[in-house]
């Protein structure tokens, strides 16, 4: 696990603690009503940029933590690196499916601060798990 050496940081490792609780609503204290979430990858389930705080949590992250098991996945902050409200993690993702599928996805992301809270997310991970792990059909190319 990473330590934070600064408060920005730190509000950082505070989210993905609170994100892997759960706790949405204790979540949405870490972020800016006007932010937006980028997922950086194409064709699987929350791709693309979502706007606005309540949209993030209500229309994005329920959904997507809906397919794991209770509680999971759990992120696991790797390392830290920050320059003024910018800050950039690596971390790892375990969990399992709902159905009990075992999880475990790399991730790299790009923050932006604002007042103390979170502005905007770019998250980057590995598509080729995701889709697998979604069973996606991965036989026609993406558009």
């Amino acid at each position: 696990m990473a330590e934070a050496g600064n408060a920005q940081e730190q509000l950082i490792i505070d989210f993905f603690e609170t994100l892997s609780s759960g706790d949405l609503d204790a979540l949405a204290g870490y972020l800016h009503e006007d932010m937006s979430w980028t997922t950086m990858i194409t064709d699987v389930p929350g791709a693309g940029r979502h706007d606005g705080r309540d949209h993030v949590l209500n229309t994005f992250l329920a959904p997507v933590r809906g397919t794991f098991k209770e509680g999971d996945p759990k992120v696991h902050v790797d390392s830290l690196v920050s320059s003024g409200d910018k800050v950039m993690a690596e971390t790892h993702a375990t969990g399992e499916r709902a159905d009990g599928r075992p999880y475990n996805n790399l991730y790299a992301w790009a923050f932006e601060l604002r007042d103390g809270k979170i502005l905007h997310v770019r998250e980057y991970m590995d598509s080729l798990y995701v889709a697998r792990f979604f069973n996606m059909d991965l036989s026609e190319p993406a558009a």
